[in-house]
């Protein structure tokens, strides 16, 4: 085993990657996870490797590029192309579902996603795919709630293209992620997908093998691997890698549950049931590919470092290694090498232009009886199922028509896909994708009610008290609404990473008019209007949208309508009272029943649905690295920040939390500090402990410190709890800001505050006093509805539990401390 170094543009350490072969000697890298387990960060890279010049170059892809992503597969399809599924992308959250092509041509790269139509196999990570040409196997791996076992096969050369899940009659593997698979090509196991090991539902390792073969009347089904022997067994084992060399399969590096232990390299033939085990090979969460009778392995971890990625190549030359094995050896000796690569891979002669459009014609005659059901334009990116070969032409058809009745004869050429990016330029004024365009213009029918009806930062003033500022705005709009936004938060992960310039709000508790009253005096996410400073700065919410105040809809539902329209720079952290078993005491359910009269218990209902988007909501957030923002705070539990970002969604907020996770979730929510700089240690908190369950502590400065300097952070910013000034600042490194002043209308004294933190890094108050007393009744009234007969309590029972709740008094502020100051770095 040898160490190979490569010159030019080498990939940074990473794991989680792929590296597929997708040429003769040419090697194709795409994705990972660069920094150690503890801070890392999801890359989309792809590298081109050139295994005889040992030389990497990083390639400038265009096109449809995929997001960032790790634990996702790739695989060769074509001579320089390779095609990508599935995937995580941090904190929790999963790429999408889509299929992504990837060309390679000189030193560019085009990505191209394939029109799919139909259902999909759904989004997921550590699970494996296999080409059997022509269908593509993609088996097992984690949801995001639970690892499966399933099976789908999509088939390359049948248009239009669609996902078929397998229904195998026979024993099935259990369900398991990070496990392996490899396509065996020869012997009695010829075309069957062979998967190994992984990881199973309880977190133990495995170490059986399973086959997948397809029937010639098109059945598929499992079938178990034997092992000769009773006693050897091989090692149990995940985040590893297979490969195949003629008969024999390739077990290489992986981890068990046994932390520390060494795996042998192990070799399965299956055409003996033999296993055979060799000096281990220590990597995991590595990539690996065969050249010849050359193993090579890159990246992922060692036993040395099994927190710090490696970037090394080693490579092993399996002569040498089997030279003390005849049986082995032998099999080495009988496997000729294998054209097949080339083969397959051999590019065939463009077509003539007048036979291409001949074509074009027929497989749009073939699939007009779908075209009701799918979008037309995918047509043209559909290849005829005649031609054998899955193979992306470096030419695109671009039909200059608009009407799909007109004659295409004279109305089709050939644009270099290179230059596709431009042709819209060329077709007419207004030429937009449909589906872009109609999505777009879908977003801004659905927003345009909300905005107009809540974003009135100068008007704010003249609405009539307690007036309905929801009036026109449909039930089903609202349903839809949160549709979208949910879309668009089950991509972001549970800790954000942010940059300055930024503005921070803190707890709002339905008091949309002061909401107002900061957006007029300080701007507001408009853009294009002397108000506005959306182009300029983002804004971080730290949760509390809803409850106590009058006006929790209003608030909740124009967030949520700033999140979609400006998704990348509008951001809504989870706060204590986006949970269900809170804000049914708190004011939101009774608000939602008074302003649509609805059944708030009815799944279908408005305050249902709201609470299920706020599952969604990230947990934290950190600016530019180095400043922690959370509604509540850091709690007693959490050691790193990365930890967030393991936290899955959807999030149901544990109040006796039994896991981990389910306690740091729990603890940032409603943690607080202490009350002086000078208490040291964490002590519990049972004035916020409003459910008995002795979980919720206030955490010290010895605590602070910790947590700062192991995640080489600066400061924390927090909401949470009322300030006198609005903002509070502890010990140097803690500001509570508070954006709702007078909470719950009987500390007038109390005054509401958001922060700004400059491009250079300055963090500035903004305060505004409380208002001066109008006719709106700002507060819910939380224990009428405890007495009233009729009406309400008919759809909403009160337990005991909760009128305890109903009559517990708004949160006191924090004591003042003189030490604040308008502006501090």
């Amino acid at each position: 085993m040898e160490s190979v170094n490569f010159a030019g543009d080498n990939p940074q350490p990473r794991f989680g990657h792929t590296i597929c072969v997708i040429a003769p000697n040419k090697i194709a890298l795409f994705g990972g996870a660069v920094g150690d387990t503890g801070r890392y960060v999801i890359t989309g890279d792809v590298y081109i490797g050139d295994i005889i010049q040992k030389k990497w170059k990083r390639v400038e892809a265009s096109g449809n590029v995929p997001t960032n992503r790790a634990a996702h597969q790739a695989l060769a399809i074509e001579l320089n192309q390779m095609i990508i599924f599935g995937g995580a992308v941090g904190g929790g959250g999963l790429a999408d579902d889509n299929l992504y092509v990837f060309e390679l041509r000189e030193d560019t790269g085009t990505w191209v996603t394939v029109p799919v139509i139909g259902t999909t196999p759904g989004r997921r990570y550590g699970h494996t795919m296999v080409l059997i040409k022509p269908h593509l196997i993609v088996f097992g791996g984690n949801t995001g709630q639970e690892p499966v076992n399933d099976v789908w096969s999509f088939n390359l050369e049948k248009s239009p293209y669609s996902w078929q899940k397998l229904e195998c009659s026979s024993e099935q593997p259990v369900v398991r992620v990070y496990h392996s698979a490899a396509l065996c090509s020869t012997g009695s196991a010829n075309g069957m997908m062979v998967a190994f090991g992984g990881r199973t539902s309880d977190q133990s390792a495995l170490n059986d093998t399973w086959g997948l073969r397809r029937h010639r009347d098109g059945r598929w089904d499992w079938v178990r691997a034997p092992y000769r022997s009773q006693t050897d067994q091989p090692a149990q084992r995940y985040q590893h890698s297979t490969l195949f060399l003629g008969t024999l399969m390739l077990v290489i590096g992986g981890r068990s549950n046994n932390v520390g232990e060494t795996l042998p390299f192990e070799i399965y033939d299956t055409e003996t049931s033999d296993w055979y085990k060799f000096q281990p090979i220590q990597r995991f969460r590595h990539s690996s590919w065969l050249v010849e009778q050359f193993l090579y392995l890159h990246g992922g971890f060692d036993s040395d470092q099994p927190n710090i990625p490696t970037e090394s190549i080693l490579r092993i030359d399996l002569n040498k290694r089997f030279a003390q094995t005849p049986q082995l050896l032998k099999q080495m000796n009988t496997i000729k090498a294998d054209q097949s690569f080339t083969q397959s891979f051999n590019p065939k002669p463009s077509l003539p232009l007048a036979q291409t459009q001949d074509q074009f014609k027929k497989t749009n005659q073939q699939t007009s009886a779908q075209s009701k059901y799918s979008n037309p334009y995918q047509q043209i990116r559909v290849s005829s199922a005649t031609n054998k070969n899955v193979r992306l032409a470096n030419q695109a058809l671009v039909a200059m028509t608009y009407s799909p009745e007109e004659d295409i004869t004279n109305q089709v050429k050939k644009v270099p896909i290179e230059k596709l990016q431009d042709e819209h330029k060329k077709l007419g004024p207004g030429f937009q994708d449909p589906n872009s365009q109609n999505k777009s213009q879908f977003l801004d029918q659905l927003c345009q009610p909300f905005m107009q009806n809540l974003l009135i930062p100068k008007d704010y003033s003249q609405i009539p008290p307690n007036s309905n500022l929801l009036t026109g705005i449909k039930k089903e709009m609202i349903i839809k609404l949160c549709d979208e936004v949910q879309r668009i938060l089950e991509k972001e992960p549970n800790l954000l990473r942010l940059r300055r310039p930024i503005k921070i709000y803190g707890n709002l508790n339905g008091q949309y008019l002061d909401l107002m009253r900061f957006f007029d005096h300080f701007k507001a996410p408009y853009d294009n209007l002397y108000n506005g400073d959306i182009d300029s700065q983002d804004y971080l919410f730290l949760g509390d949208y809803v409850d106590r105040g009058s006006r929790s809809l209003e608030i909740i539902l124009l967030l949520f309508t700033l999140k979609i329209k400006y998704s990348d720079q509008i951001h809504l952290l989870r706060g204590h009272h986006e949970d269900p078993k809170v804000n049914k005491a708190f004011g939101f359910a009774d608000e939602c029943f008074i302003k649509f009269g609805e059944d708030i218990m009815d799944p279908n209902s408005i305050y249902q649905r709201i609470n299920r988007v706020f599952q969604y909501l990230p947990l934290a957030a950190v600016i530019e690295e180095k400043i922690f923002c959370v509604h509540g705070g850091i709690g007693q539990t959490m050691r790193t920040i990365d930890e967030i970002e393991l936290i899955q969604k959807p999030l149901e907020i544990v109040h006796d939390p039994k896991t981990y996770q389910q306690k740091i979730a729990l603890e940032l929510l409603w943690s607080d500090p202490c009350l002086q700089e000078e208490e040291l240690e964490n002590t519990p908190n049972p004035d916020r402990d409003i459910f008995q369950n002795k979980q919720i502590f206030r955490f010290g400065t010895n605590r602070i410190n910790k947590f700062l300097q192991e995640n080489s952070l600066n400061m924390i910013i927090r909401s949470h709890e009322p300030t006198m000034e609005g903002f509070e600042r502890q010990n140097n490194n803690v500001i509570t800001i508070f954006s709702c002043p007078d909470y719950g209308g009987n500390q007038p004294q109390c005054k509401g505050s958001i922060l700004t933190i400059s491009k250079r890094g300055e963090i500035i108050p903004k305060v505004i006093l409380p208002a001066a007393p109008i006719q709106e009744q700002r507060w819910m009234d939380l224990e009428e509805p405890i007495s009233r007969k009729k009406g309400f309590a008919n759809y909403l029972v009160i337990q005991n539990e909760e009128v305890q709740l109903r009559k517990r008094p708004p949160t006191p502020p924090r004591q003042k401390r003189f030490s604040s100051q308008k502006q501090f770095k």
